[in-house]
């Protein structure tokens, strides 16, 4: 390492040695007089990188730059036609090897046809492995290209990668397209992720009218292209399309201004075999050699063999301080003035790269200002050559120089690989621990894979930070095992660990063992690491909250999800509001879904208002839709909690549509204590419903799911007493009696375990008993930090078992005692159960209170009519909040593009939703849409 301004010790010495004598050309010449260059930006439009970069699409030079021998360009006439040829629309592949000049004739061709502001570049990275990373990129470029119209809406990075359901809305809006567009996709052949590909197929197979596709690759892609072959979709460019004609080397020669006998310039074309690489080379290496004539017939044999010829020729043209920064510089994969002056000690190296540019010196600027660029492929190859050649000892000085630049301008992954290159296995060990979470969340898991195997074997053993990133990447991947070694390894190390950076590796260890618990649903495991997280979170200084600010949001959630399946639900709810706080102030919208849905579980078992439960899950939802996540598991617990409040509302018809959504399908390593939830509330909602065998069967489930944990679950009680009564309403008493007898001794004072024995006395005809056992039920304080269903339902039984025992007075004042606790949060659930309503029609007859909750209850009830088992009706799709926001506009006489400005909203996107909403409700017209919704109760009535 060493300052900024100046190269590695002995660097300059060892590079300056090593550069043997030759000819020595002003730089400025050599710019001036190079040929097919790509010019500087001249269009309004950007191309954006796989890695975020973004590049700008070229436009035609002003007629009166054409005199500048700079801005000299050689149209490839013949290969323009067939790139702008019919058909107008589908595919282009141009694939050829590296040096074949793919890149540049894409660049030349844009400008050429002034197709600038209607092209989508993406560049992919260098062994991109991270399928959404390049989604996500496409789509950025995708959105910046039709700019103000907003019609392709940009997505966020999420941990999980749902490409089918990314494609499958991108393709529903370019579907929308009034103007063609150009999408081209550089460098295909460094997408090393199959998931990316069969999304990038998908989307070929199904492409838009308005969008052309061209793919460049040196390889073969790994796309079903024979499809579009045969269906005369493709258009095809080929190494021997690419190889330049014996006239298109003239051509380039004259731009550059170069003079050659036509036999000379025969040979030259002959010895390069038109390869583009070879051509361009021979042109800068001539530009300053005193006799053309003989250069060119010094040269001959392989690509490899010109191509080192000529780079020895032009790198011995350079003056010093360019040819350093070339060398020097080689080992990026992305270069930028500031970052080469660190690496070389100048201070003008952007101009220089600008210059090289300009000079088509195999350098290509990647964002919009020309501040970063990169070297072609071949180009950077050659240079690295003649650096391991000319000055091997500085190599690794140079990458670790690189890793301290990219590690303080927050380039995480680069500073990793430069620090692996360098061998500096600590601090590339440090920085990916301690970006783990960051990594996680952006979805480059398949990237941290690549960096974690990057690592000698034994490092694993004895770098406890680096068990940490091992771990973390092993649970994400449910490789539970696994993560309980590396965990393990990470405990028995920690002594290691320096003091500065304990705190940090506490947090992380601390957060890790508690997020592999709950993937495991080891809940005495998650009481453990929940002590050790709290103690790890006490009092984070300001910076430590800065610098590891996703790593302490991320660990808020864990910790409040653990407290909230351990039933600590005020903790949980303090826990995951701090961390939906955080997760908002980070804009880290992921885990603010993740804090949303399970805020509104912990609210509705802390006995919060059901409608705060349904707006916080409905939040979520939006936010999710926002970001392009409306398909993503993470929505689980939005959709759980949600459908609970909903059956508890009585509202068991959308309590439905919640539950059926996707999202609520979770994986088989999915979190178990959701998992337990999900089973519950389906349990509770068949028996709303009356379909008691059916409730059964999800109740056993969630029962199976509780074998698996290690531990009580929040619900667990709840289910306890819902299994017994569930035996007992099918007439099933020893069932139930084996299922009370399972009930733990401290267990069975409780109200929900007396309303359990309760039913079953009831069942068995024995009333009496039922008002012994619920009686003490009744002598103490209400329990808290729960929904209150237990106390209610006890009523309810205390009123059966006293009409039955011809006490109507007292079973009048019980079932009022149910009403009176049920009101204020409109509990409707109980008193559509079978046995409250034989209580309901004496109650009507003859008392009139609570007539505010009595009337939805009988609403519920004349509505209810079970379908036969096995023919559920199919629910309609439900709508989502966007979709609600613009149905609400429906029944007015405003045009989309009105309803788009009261919204705030594309007049594109307004026509996207009523599209979904015509297509959910069954509706081809405007009016038949606001009459199906108000038949489903979404629209008020007439």
């Amino acid at each position: 390492m060493w300052p900024q301004s100046s190269p590695p010790d002995g660097a300059e010495e060892a590079l300056r040695a090593a550069r043997p004598p030759g000819r020595r050309a002003a730089f400025a010449r050599l710019t001036s007089r190079c040929a097919a260059r790509v010019p500087p930006p001249a269009s309004r439009r950007e191309m954006t990188r796989a890695d975020g970069a973004v590049t700008p699409a070229r436009g035609r030079p002003h007629a009166s730059d054409q005199s500048s021998p700079r801005q000299a360009l050689v149209y490839r006439r013949r290969l323009f036609k067939r790139l702008s040829g019919p058909p107008v629309t589908g595919v282009v592949l141009v694939c050829g090897h590296p040096g074949s000049g793919k890149s540049t004739l894409l660049r030349t061709w844009v400008e050429a046809e002034e197709l600038g502001d209607r092209v989508a570049w993406v560049s992919v990275e260098r062994g991109e492995r991270d399928g959404q990373h390049f989604w996500l990129a496409l789509i950025e470029a995708l959105a910046r290209t039709v700019g103000g119209d907003r019609l392709v809406e940009p997505l966020s990075p999420a941990p999980s990668f749902r490409g089918r359901a990314v494609v499958e809305r991108l393709l529903a809006e370019l579907d929308a397209l009034e103007d063609p567009i150009l999408l081209i996709i550089d460098n295909l052949h460094q997408l090393d992720s199959a998931d990316a590909l069969e999304c990038l197929e998908l989307l070929l197979e199904r492409l838009p009218p308005k969008l052309r596709v061209v793919l460049a690759t040196r390889v073969e892609p790994r796309l079903g292209l024979h499809r579009l072959r045969v269906a005369g979709g493709l258009t095809e460019i080929r190494r021997a399309d690419l190889a330049f004609s014996a006239d298109e080397t003239r051509d380039l020669l004259e731009a550059a201004g170069l003079t050659l006998s036509d036999a000379a310039a025969e040979s030259l074309h002959h010895r390069t075999e038109g390869w583009a690489a070879g051509v361009r080379l021979a042109v800068i290496a001539l530009a300053e050699h005193p006799d053309p004539e003989r250069f060119v017939a010094e040269f001959c044999g392989s690509e490899r063999t010109v191509a080192g010829y000529l780079m020895a020729e032009v790198l011995e043209q350079q003056p010093p301080e360019v040819r350093d920064l070339l060398l020097r510089t080689s080992l990026l994969e992305r270069v930028s003035g500031p970052l080469a002056d660190f690496l070389t000690g100048g201070s003008r190296s952007e101009q220089i790269l600008q210059s090289l540019e300009d000079a088509n010196a195999f350098i290509i600027s990647v964002d919009t200002g020309r501040t970063w660029f990169r070297y072609c492929h071949l180009f950077a190859e050659l240079l690295q050559f003649e650096l391991r050649r000319t000055a091997p000892t500085i190599i690794s000085s140079l990458h670790r120089a690189a890793a301290r630049w990219f590690e303080q301008r927050g380039y995480v992954v680069e500073a990793i690989r430069h620090a692996q290159a360098a061998g500096d296995w600590p601090h590339a060990s440090r920085l990916l621990a301690e970006h783990t979470f960051d990594l996680i969340l952006d979805g480059r898991l398949a990237t941290m894979r690549v960096l974690l195997a990057a690592f000698p074997a034994d490092t694993h053993a004895t770098d406890p930070v680096l068990a940490i990133a091992s771990a973390a990447g092993a649970i994400s991947d449910g490789l539970f095992e696994d993560g309980h070694v590396y965990i393990g390894q990470a405990l028995r190390l920690a002594t290691t660990v320096p003091a500065k950076r304990r705190r940090r590796f506490d947090l992380l260890l601390a957060s890790l063992r508690l997020w592999l618990a709950s993937s495991q649903g080891d809940m005495e495991a998650v009481l453990e690491g929940r002590r050790s997280l709290e103690a790890a979170l006490t009092a984070p200084t300001p910076g430590e909250l800065a610098r590891d600010k996703d790593l302490h949001a991320t660990a808020l959630m864990h910790l409040g999800t653990a407290e909230l399946w351990l039933s600590r639900l005020d903790d949980s709810r303090c826990h995951l509001e701090r961390a939906l706080a955080l997760a908002r102030r980070i804009r880290r919208p992921y885990l603010q879904i993740g804090c949303l849905g399970r805020l509104g579980i912990a609210s509705l078992l802390s006995g919060s208002r059901l409608s705060v439960v349904i707006e916080l899950a409905d939040e979520a939802v939006t936010t999710a839709e926002a970001h392009g996540w409306g398909d993503d598991p993470v929505l689980c617990a939005a959709f759980v909690a949600r459908a609970a409040a909903l059956v508890w509302m009585g509202r068991f018809e959308e309590a439905e549509r919640s539950l059926a959504r996707r999202q609520c399908t979770l994986p088989a390593d999915g979190e178990p204590g959701l998992a337990f939830a999900l089973d519950y509330g389906r349990g509770l909602l068949r028996l709303g419903q009356g379909r008691v065998e059916d409730a059964m069967a999800a109740f056993t489930a969630a029962e199976r799911t509780q074998r698996l944990l290690a531990g009580e679950h929040a619900l667990s009680e709840e289910l306890r007493s819902r299994l017994v009564q569930t035996h007992a309403r099918l007439g099933d008493t020893v069932a139930a009696r084996a299922a009370l007898a399972g009930v733990a001794p401290r267990f069975r004072d409780r109200t929900a375990i007396r309303v359990a024995e309760a039913a079953i006395f009831l069942a068995e005809g024995s009333p009496d008993a039922a008002v012994d056992v619920l009686a003490p039920a009744f002598q103490r304080p209400e329990e808290p930090n729960r929904l209150g269903w237990a106390r209610i339902q006890a009523q309810l039984y205390e009123a059966v078992a006293r009409k039955r025992l011809g006490d109507s007075r007292a079973a009048e004042a019980a079932f009022d005692r149910a009403l009176e606790l049920a009101g204020p949060g409109r509990i409707i659930l109980p008193f559509v159960l079978p046995l409250a309503r034989e209580l309901l029609n004496d109650h009507v007859r003859h008392r009139t209170a609570h007539p505010e909750l009595l009337a939805p209850v009988l609403d519920v009830l004349a509505r209810s009519s079970p379908p036969p088992r096995g023919q559920a009706e199919r629910l309609p799709d439900e709508l989502s909040p966007a979709e609600r926001r613009v149905l609400t506009y429906l029944p007015s006489d405003l045009t989309a593009g009105e309803i788009a400005s009261e919204l705030y909203l594309s007049a594109n996107t307004v026509r996207t939703h009523l599209r979904h909403i015509y297509a959910k409700l069954d509706a081809h017209t405007r009016s038949q849409a606001v009459a199906r919704a108000r038949e489903r109760g979404l629209l008020v009535p007439r």
